[in-house]
């Protein structure tokens, strides 16, 4: 092969390179990633005490100031809105739940023993455990106005 060849050959090597870093670069760019998720519940207090007590969630700052809003910090960049204003719960279906992973499901379990909360497998068995195909241990219980958790422990 000689030399210019091979120079050609390296120089769209590199332009193709730098333009699919571009391509890429944009691309992340206009993706989008999650900021919050907000609940609307009856009793705020009653909520937030669930979340930071039971869940294991802590408080941040909220810009509103009106004792109608509780954020806590559900992940690096993201936040759980709760806000009051519901007249009652209402009923939610399983599938619509949020998931929270715990280092131990069993011990999650003897801390809502000791509170008194219900929690069940997939299926509704009370106090059951399910165990997914890929090993993972997972409950769901529901929250003061009766959205459903999932809690497991993934630990990917």
């Amino acid at each position: 092969m000689n030399r210019n060849y091979l120079l050609t050959m390296l120089l769209a090597l590199l332009v193709a390179g730098c333009c699919t870093q571009s391509a890429n670069a944009q691309d992340n760019r206009l993706k989008a990633n999650i900021n919050h998720l907000a609940i609307f519940v009856v009793d705020l207090q009653k909520s937030g005490n669930f979340y930071q007590n039971i869940i294991g969630l802590d408080t941040i700052s909220e810009p509103f100031h009106d004792g109608k809003h509780i954020w806590m910090r559900i992940g690096l960049h993201a936040a759980l809105h709760i806000i009051q204003g519901a007249d009652a719960p209402i009923k939610h279906f399983k599938n619509n739940h949020i998931c929270f992973s715990v280092p131990s499901v069993r011990a999650f379990t003897a801390k809502l023993k000791e509170y008194h909360i219900k929690w069940e497998d997939v299926s509704g068995k009370e106090e059951g455990i399910t165990r997914r195909p890929d090993g993972i241990l997972q409950i769901w219980l529901q929250d003061p106005d009766g959205y459903w958790i999932e809690i497991n422990d993934d630990r990917s």
